[in-house]
């Protein structure tokens, strides 16, 4: 599945092996997305190299509008990548919005969490724990 960002260059998911990964799937027309993405970059500050943070809008149409609104919204320190056409969302089964799911350091899928959530609570801090 190819998800890029609006200059066209390609996430190599590869790249994060080794290392715990939240994903999070998100929409600029999603108002609880938009909700948690201060809380999202927040912790993607926090983590360092511990976790990494990948946010991925499912965003169709007007793609170059993600990562102003991105920054905008709190979210400096996410990366602004791009599903367009769906393709991951449909390829990993995510029909609601957010979607955060969470991946080990050997890429093994830890849990899923729907809907929005404060992550930088205590208990989101136990569920990224999970990820050992």
């Amino acid at each position: 599945v190819a998800v890029s960002d609006a200059s066209g260059a390609a996430l190599d998911f590869a790249s994060y092996a080794g290392k715990p990964v939240l994903v999070n799937l998100w929409a600029t027309w999603c108002a609880p997305c938009i909700v948690e993405l201060p809380t999202l970059d927040a912790l993607a500050k926090s983590s360092g190299e511990a976790l990494t943070v990948v946010t991925i809008s499912q965003d169709m149409g007007e793609t170059a509008k993600v990562a102003p609104f991105l920054k905008e919204k709190g979210g400096e320190n996410l990366p602004a990548w791009l599903d367009p056409k769906g393709d991951l969302s449909f390829e990993m089964g995510v029909t609601t919005l957010p979607m955060t799911i969470l991946y080990d350091a050997s890429g093994k899928e830890v849990w899923r969490y729907t809907g929005e959530k404060d992550w930088t609570g205590e208990d989101a801090a136990a569920l990224i724990a999970e990820a050992g």
